[in-house]
């Protein structure tokens, strides 16, 4: 059946996805007469998206019916659902329905348990968890391949180190390394990597992870090459903030007696339980007492980089602070 769902927050990927399916559908003749986009804030727009559907294209090429932001699986009326079920079984086969939203389908709903029979496409489109370095470079691999960007083994792995799950910053990234590569038959590889891409919250979780060890001069370092490579320090600090609290609350959860993976997961504001076996491994060495003490540190280094004007120092000052907490020789 010519119907697509797309869903997930990794809206640059799903925009981009949209963008290949309107071309591959669409002749761009006819274009703007077989092309509806409709809003969520369109009165009845679902019942005139589905309806729209059901229409031939007019010339050449097909017809795509797109619905933004749809909560058709989410909360479904009555009507729409038999609207739903109606159209979902006659649609022409030149007309594409698209469904695109942010929010998780409730797989409880016969409408999300019908577009899922009758969906072409039913696809997820959120960002990688970057504890999955396997995959966040699977993804630098897939996308280098799409463009025609030819990296190294070493440059796909600095390159997902470097920006994460942020893949509107991956295809910037790789449209400057291509540039740099230019006609070169030659792959591109780590040390152009190294020098022409910015650093990303990657490197600023190695960091918190120095800083929980208690290794001041790789802590240090990571410091000075995540400014030099012009990362903003408040959003260094945002990262180290938001690490060091999940690591609380876990350790939190796991002092209090909670074993239940999901609970603890709930507890500490994780959305995957499948990452709290890896954060019970990074906190099982560090003491509670640890974690409450370093976020007193990291709130005054926020207070101080708004006030200071020297970024470095203040950071430099406060990490090696925050160190001396994990010291494991105290």
């Amino acid at each position: 059946m010519p119907i697509y769902v797309y869903w997930g927050e990794d809206d640059f990927a799903m925009d981009r996805a949209v963008t290949a399916l309107r071309d591959r559908i669409l002749d761009p003749a006819w274009g703007s007469f077989n092309f509806d986009k409709i809003g969520p804030d369109r009165a009845n727009g679902e019942i005139e998206g589905l309806n729209q559907a059901m229409t031939p294209p007019f010339g050449g090429g097909g017809r795509l019916v797109w619905l933004v932001d749809s909560a058709l699986c989410q909360q479904c009326s009555a009507e729409v659902l038999a609207e739903l079920e109606r159209t979902a079984t006659a649609l022409p086969p030149e007309s594409v329905l698209l469904l695109t939203s942010r929010k998780k389908p409730d797989g409880r709903l016969k409408s999300t348990r019908l577009l899922k029979k009758a969906a072409q496409e039913f696809k997820e489109f959120s960002p990688i968890p970057p504890w999955k370095t396997d995959l966040l470079a699977g993804r630098v691999r897939e996308m280098a391949r799409e463009m025609g960007v030819a990296l190294t083994g070493e440059a796909t792995e600095r390159l997902a180190e470097a920006i994460g799950n942020d893949t509107r910053r991956l295809y910037g990234e790789l449209q400057k390394l291509q540039l740099y590569r230019g006609d070169s038959s030659q792959p591109v590889d780590e040390k152009a990597v190294d020098r022409l891409v910015t650093a990303s919250t990657q490197n600023s979780l190695k960091l918190a992870t120095a800083i929980r060890r208690g290794e001041v001069g790789v802590a240090l370092g990571l410091v000075g090459d995540l400014l030099d490579r012009n990362e903003p320090a408040l959003k260094i600090v945002a990262t180290l903030v938001g690490m060091f609290r999940t690591w609380l609350w876990v350790k939190l959860a796991i002092a209090s007696g909670e074993s239940d993976e999901r609970n603890i997961a709930r507890m500490a504001g994780v959305e995957n339980p499948k990452r709290i076996y890896f954060l019970r491994q990074e906190v099982g060495g560090v003491r509670l007492e640890q974690l409450t003490q370093a976020l007193p540190v990291l709130l005054e280094l926020e207070f101080g980089l708004k006030r200071s004007g020297d970024d470095r120092m203040t950071l430099q000052t406060k990490v090696v602070e925050l160190c001396e907490i994990f010291d494991r020789r105290r």
